[in-house]
């Protein structure tokens, strides 16, 4: 899908249950996800991505909110996420991401 978009923040975290912390760059790995990122795995939410604009609305209601503190891998920003249907492929960077499910 041919959808022009920013990525504002990459995000992992190297153990479960950990808040994710932005990083300046990731290696993604097919079938795989995020390398060295404790979500990542052979299984259909290898990369997860959210909307700044979701955030901006969090942050509208007076929550303090960084990037990663939703677990999202990928922090967008011009694009609307949840309309997407499941299998719209996006092109990011050099990669192809299938969106295999809306919301956690």
């Amino acid at each position: 899908m041919k959808k022009n978009f920013n990525i504002l923040s990459i995000n992992i975290s190297t153990k479960k249950g950990v808040q994710k912390i932005p990083v300046k760059k990731a290696e993604l790995k097919i079938d795989h996800g995020i390398v060295g990122d404790a979500h990542a795995g052979n299984w259909h939410r290898q990369v997860s991505l959210l909307a700044n604009e979701d955030i901006e609305t969090m942050r509208g209601n007076g929550i303090d909110l960084d990037y990663g503190d939703f677990a999202e891998n990928i922090t967008t920003e011009g694009i609307v996420l949840y309309e997407l249907p499941i299998g719209t492929r996006l092109n990011i960077d050099n990669t192809i991401m299938e969106i295999t499910q809306i919301g956690k």
